[in-house]
């Protein structure tokens, strides 16, 4: 059934095929789903790095970075693996606090898996996009979170169209300045 707000759907819910990358970037969060499907795919070999970013936050005891560790390890990633950032507390600065990390180790992202929540995904897409290098090439691999807000369901429920709009609205107001940098 084909619905208005379709477009809104297809706007904000972003998944890509996925192929190996230099790198698997969690943009920080107290959802372990994100780190449970980083570590499958690092164990897969599609990255020799994770690197989870993110904070302190109400949500976790310590850091979001040292939550998601947790569960990584936890999941077989081995210690060396995880890179660290434990400072952001936004997207914009999970973006380029991960992008000095990768940096200081020598590593020059090229392709990179974003791992981030699926009604989130458009958002942390255009922010790392904003961050990184133009050239670099983003794998999105969305994660349903402990919400179950996905793209079949958002619209049937206050909580999931009040979420999804929100990301409509904080779109509008993140980026509407960087569109005309973006074609200069």
């Amino acid at each position: 059934m084909s619905y208005p707000f379709d477009c809104i759907t297809n706007f904000i819910f972003v998944e890509t095929e996925i192929a190996p990358a230099d790198v698997i970037l969690v943009p920080g969060a107290s959802h372990p789903q994100l780190m449970e499907k980083a570590a499958s795919l690092y164990l897969q070999g599609l990255a020799p790095y994770i690197l989870p970013s993110g904070g302190a936050n109400q949500y976790v005891e310590t850091t979001e970075w040292d939550f998601l560790r947790n569960i990584a390890i936890a999941n077989g990633v081995p210690e060396e693996a995880i890179l660290k950032e434990d400072k952001a507390q936004n997207t914009f600065q999970n973006a380029r606090f991960s992008l000095e990390v990768l940096k200081n180790k020598g590593v020059s992202p090229k392709k990179v898996i974003l791992v981030c929540k699926a009604g989130h995904s458009r958002r942390a897409l255009l922010t790392y996009q904003t961050v990184f290098p133009k050239e670099t090439e983003f794998f999105i691999s969305p994660v349903i979170d402990r919400a179950g807000i996905t793209k079949e369901n958002w619209f049937l429920s206050e909580v999931g169209v009040s979420r999804i709009m929100t990301e409509v609205e904080k779109i509008g107001k993140y980026f509407g300045h960087s569109i005309l940098n973006w074609v200069k």
